[in-house]
């Protein structure tokens, strides 16, 4: 009898002991599994810490003023974002490359400047050139392109051939832009005027209504970033310069070995940067109606806050034109939505200088992760 009780003991002491092993083991899975949810949910929101602040900061903005989400302010925001998308792409490139261009700004400028003084009204009092008229738009177009390519073709070749740092040639650029802005707006009678009378045939091609939506025009111009946006895709997914572009960007000398004209690369990619300031220029021209000296002014602090807001990374290789379309849509509607709450412009760039802080943070964060 005292066998059996003590076999009895025996099996309620092993079974309660493999119950406790059961409900131990158990707790450490939930404490394991419910550690590694918080670690990966704390991950991603640190990750994407930058959308996740814009769009809290959008329903807010909503929420305070009901008419930021009317077709008038959507569209206004559509076509801020459709008259920044060029730039955004030409830098965008330069990133890439893990570099950057702080002349882009200047260089849409002195484009925008070239645009209006061809493009002005013949019969208008203060033309910049009286004795040329008014020019036909696809040569004017073909004229500004041409300058873009030569400011990239500067910038590239000063980066590729003598290994200097994209930031030094640009802001050497930036510079020279501003002066040749400056010097161009003195020739003839204009006096450093501003440009304006510009002829309607360029302010309709650019700013004409495109359709109506509610009332609201859409200009022209958005369809042409369209149109543009899907040709530098195409180039950057499906031409060998857009794979050399992004191999280089990663790893120069892994390129170089693998037979990657590296020189010639960075050269076309600074080429095209320019050529999209070119055509950001033009839009400018008729956007604005009123061209002077300070006309792209800072234009590149907004292109890059877009670009890695849209997941361009400064390591260079990495980089989708989808992300900067969102990077540039997501500033524009911030900005368009601070203006709602007649927040103060001049802290519009202390924000801008924020957004690019955070967002370059959260790309290095994501690169060191990676490491």
């Amino acid at each position: 009898m005292n066998i059996f009780k003590r076999g009895i003991s025996s099996i309620k002491e092993r079974t309660l002991e493999k119950g406790r092993r059961i409900r131990d083991g158990a707790r450490s899975f939930i404490e394991a599994d419910t550690g590694e949810k918080i670690k990966r949910a704390t991950s991603f929101a640190l990750d994407n810490a930058m959308y996740i602040i814009i769009l809290l900061a959008i329903v807010i903005i909503a929420i305070m003023r009901p008419r930021f989400l009317s077709a008038a302010s959507i569209i206004n925001i559509i076509s801020l974002t459709a008259a920044k998308l060029p730039i955004a792409l030409g830098v965008g490139g330069a990133i890439v490359l893990s570099g950057t261009d702080i002349s882009a700004g200047r260089a849409v400028g002195l484009t925008a400047c070239i645009t209006a003084s061809l493009l002005q009204s013949t019969g208008y009092s203060g033309k910049m050139f009286p004795a040329l008229g008014t020019l036909p738009i696809p040569l004017v177009i073909l004229i500004i392109l041409a300058v873009g390519a030569v400011i990239g073709l500067v910038n590239g070749f000063f980066v590729a051939k003598f290994k200097l740092h994209p930031f030094i040639v640009t802001l050497s650029t930036q510079l020279i832009l501003f002066g040749a802005v400056l010097l161009y707006l003195q020739i003839g009678g204009n006096g450093g005027q501003t440009l304006s009378g510009l002829a309607p045939s360029y302010t309709s091609f650019i700013s004409g209504a495109l359709f109506t939506v509610a009332g609201i025009p859409v200009p022209r111009y958005v369809l042409y970033s369209v149109l543009i946006t899907l040709a530098v895709w195409v180039i950057w997914n499906k031409t060998t310069l857009g794979k050399n572009m992004f191999a280089v960007g990663s790893n120069e000398d892994a390129a170089r070995v693998s037979g990657v004209n590296v020189f010639m690369t960075v050269v076309l990619v600074f080429m095209l940067a320019g050529m999209l300031y070119a055509t950001s220029g033009f839009i400018e021209g008729a956007r604005i109606g009123s061209i002077a000296s300070y006309t792209g002014l800072n234009y590149e602090s907004d292109a890059i806050a877009a670009c890695v807001i849209g997941g361009v990374s400064f390591v260079g290789g990495t980089g989708k034109i989808s992300g900067i379309v969102i990077g540039v849509l997501l500033l524009q509607i911030i900005f368009v939505g601070l203006n709602f709450l007649s927040v103060d412009q001049n802290m519009l760039y202390i924000i801008k200088g924020l957004i690019i802080l955070l967002a370059c943070a959260v790309d290095m964060r994501k690169y060191l992760k990676r490491a």
